[in-house]
């Protein structure tokens, strides 16, 4: 019987949820909607239907380990994935990949962001187990596709053949963050998706990819076979770390690659992305404010706050205003400034390490 194998993505640092979000305890460490379980323990719990805890990998930078030790503590050393320094999602694919092929080269996996939201759980494992029957035994590389709500600039989008009897549907191009005139456009057609970043592939179909399209880092990580499962594979994967180019998955083999399918995904689904994306699945007062603080709001709509229950956040005549305090900084911008994250993180480190 193939064995499933899920491998969650948590190397990032999540710098567009600053403050909340800091290079100490990324966004996928946090409680972001208040459920009492993080966000990679949520995607832990969303694949224990599709596999056993023991075939569930996490790979996350070195630095990540005794959070996810304490936040999944059901996993062996072996499960966590630990990268020396970050070279893009193809290398943190590649590694997992190789590494199961040694135990289990007939195996499907299932690669998935560690930060992402799903609702309609039953739905999910519906779409996903038509991706893994279809992955079985072959060489096609699957993704999940959203059907798109609105014509969002944030998201990779995905052009698929219109093919209705099929639920595995050929994609046609692959088109990342597009500007807004384009993006209606995609909406409009009808045979674009969201791509949100969720691979489905059998080990054999992905290793060989790899040695076709992105060759050289096939040879790093083949070269470990046995290493893998050992106690000389991280001095192997700090060294192989080194000689690999930082390239993403999608432009290194999925966007190259011919046998490459997309099953739509019914459920719900959010990355998280931004503020904004979050102040979208928050429960919203009637003037459409997401308040997770203790507040007094005065004319003020589409607003955001975040803060420690200690602190009153009094705000007057605020339109569509992210307003947040996380520890040692206070924060008060447009909600949708997401572009400017970068910039105000970069700033604050200038002022101060521990800003950041």
């Amino acid at each position: 019987m193939t064995q499933n194998y899920v491998v969650i993505m948590a190397g990032g640092i999540g710098s567009r949820f600053w403050p909340y979000s800091r290079a100490n305890k990324p966004k996928q460490f946090l409680d972001v909607l208040g459920t009492g379980r993080s966000l990679i323990q949520m995607t832990y719990d969303r694949f224990l239907n599709i596999c056993p805890s023991s075939n569930i990998y996490v790979i996350t930078n070195k630095s990540y380990y005794d959070l996810v030790r304490e936040q999944l503590p059901e996993l062996s050393d072996n499960q966590i994935l630990l990268e020396p320094i970050g070279r893009n999602t193809a290398a943190a694919v590649a590694y997992p990949a190789f590494k199961i092929k040694q135990r289990d080269p007939e195996g499907v996996m299932i690669v998935a962001p560690s930060d992402h939201v799903v609702f309609k759980d039953n739905i999910f494992e519906q779409n996903l187990t038509t991706a893994i029957n279809a992955a079985k035994g072959s060489q096609k590389l699957i993704t999940l596709g959203i059907v798109p709500s609105r014509p969002e600039t944030g998201y990779g989008y995905i052009q698929y053949h219109s093919s209705p009897q099929e639920k595995v549907k050929k994609v046609k191009t692959f088109t990342e963050k597009p500007e807004l005139e384009l993006a209606q456009k995609f909406i409009e057609s009808g045979d674009f998706v969201w791509n949100a970043g969720i691979f489905i592939w059998s080990i054999d179909a992905i290793t060989k990819a790899f040695h076709r399209y992105l060759k050289d880092i096939a040879v790093i990580f083949e070269e470990g076979r046995d290493k893998y499962y050992t106690a000389e594979e991280q001095d192997f994967i700090d060294d192989a770390y080194t000689q690999c180019k930082s390239i993403s998955i999608d432009y290194g083999v999925m966007e190259k690659a011919e046998d490459v399918y997309m099953v739509k995904g019914e459920f719900d689904w959010s990355d998280l992305g931004s503020w904004d994306s979050l102040h979208e699945t928050k429960d919203k007062d009637k003037n459409n404010n997401v308040v997770d603080a203790t507040a007094l709001l005065y004319d003020s709509k589409n607003c955001y706050l975040k803060g420690p229950k200690e602190t009153l956040i009094v705000a007057q005549d605020l339109d569509g205003y992210l307003v947040t305090q996380s520890d040692n900084v206070i924060l008060i911008c447009k909600k949708d400034a997401e572009k400017k994250f970068r910039e105000f993180l970069s700033d604050a480190k200038e002022k101060g390490a521990q800003f950041g």
